[in-house]
């Protein structure tokens, strides 16, 4: 674990995974946030993703991004986490909102803050091979304290459901400058991009927090303006409510980091498995990897850190959904 007392994690889970709506519809017909579930069994994709943030930053520096649609699902599974470390966005207004909000919260606390940025719907299959890539990203905070620093997985295989980062030169702690993003490539220009080196854009992502802040600020000034004054006010939970019902939707990865490459570098991580879980399709090509049965055997269980298992499990659902999900597209 990182002992760096300035260091932070965000899990980032206020999203609804609505394009995974096909497996994340329980029985009932209500639709779960892709977070709140299980890849096979046990834990949900949510633990998973705390339990990777403990790996390098302690429980008590582990903050969570939620949405309050979401109460029912999010209080079963923190009930035993800080309540400060649980920020409640008062709906989901798009990722670079989120990561602002909690910039805001933890700058609050921790002037100093460097932070990390972990998505709440990843598989890893060698967490420990992850967790050495992100203990480097850390450590090159300290050198590229105006910036950001992205984690790109080295690819398994050509994917074109996937974001790509293309890396330039490297420099001396072993990270490289961003060439450029390119998105979702159709499957040869994405055999291009591997022999060019190219990695999967993880969205993982580091930075000091007041140059997070700093890039924000430039890219949504306005919005940035109206959280402070929200969170500012006498009662914030109010003002934070009436701000979110005109806050205008923002992606973080265009908004942001799109023509920022200039202030960007990436660690690569070598190949370990991961998968973003983004669609049915990459849910059942990476159950198909696991080369074991999906009769709800959990993985890798951590008893106590939550009271009960995932609402729903992701390899039932593909097993009782069979040939549907597998000719599924986004």
């Amino acid at each position: 674990m990182n002992s760096h007392r300035n260091l932070w994690a965000v899990v980032l889970a206020a999203g609804s995974g609505s394009r995974l709506a096909t497996l994340t519809t329980d029985a009932c017909g209500n639709p779960v946030p892709k977070q709140f579930c299980s890849l096979n069994g046990g834990r949900s994709l949510l633990g998973d993703a705390l339990v990777r943030a403990q790996r390098i930053v302690p429980r008590d520096r582990t903050c969570i991004i939620v949405a309050q649609q979401h109460r029912r699902f999010w209080r079963r599974a923190l009930w035993s986490w800080p309540a400060r470390n649980v920020v409640v966005q008062p709906s989901n207004r798009g990722t670079a909102n989120g990561v602002l909000l909690t910039v805001l919260s933890i700058l609050e606390r921790d002037p100093f803050a460097q932070i990390i940025f972990l998505p709440a719907d990843h598989y890893v299959r060698d967490e420990p091979a992850l967790a050495s890539s992100l203990r480097a990203m850390t450590r090159l905070l300290g050198s590229h304290t105006e910036g950001l620093v992205l984690c790109g997985i080295e690819p398994d295989e050509p994917d074109p459901e996937l974001g790509y980062i293309v890396p330039g030169p490297s420099d001396s702690c072993g990270s490289h400058a961003v060439e450029r993003f390119v998105e979702k490539p159709h499957q040869r220009l994405a055999c291009e991009l591997i022999a060019q080196g190219a990695l999967w854009n993880s969205f993982i992502f580091a930075a000091s927090g007041t140059a997070l802040l700093g890039l924000l600020r430039e890219r949504m000034a306005a919005s940035v303006e109206d959280m402070e004054t929200a969170l500012a006010r006498p009662h914030p939970v109010k003002a934070l409510e009436e701000l979110y019902e005109r806050l205008p939707e923002m992606d973080f990865s265009r908004a942001i980091m799109q023509g920022a490459e200039h202030l960007l570098r990436v660690v690569a991580a070598a190949a370990c498995g991961w998968s973003d879980l983004g669609t049915p399709k990459r849910v059942a090509e990476t159950l198909r990897r696991l080369n074991r049965d999906v009769s709800g055997r959990a993985h890798d269980p951590t008893p106590g850190l939550f009271p009960g298992p995932a609402f729903i499990n992701l390899a039932a659902q593909h097993a009782r959904l069979g040939l549907s999900i597998r000719g599924s597209t986004p």
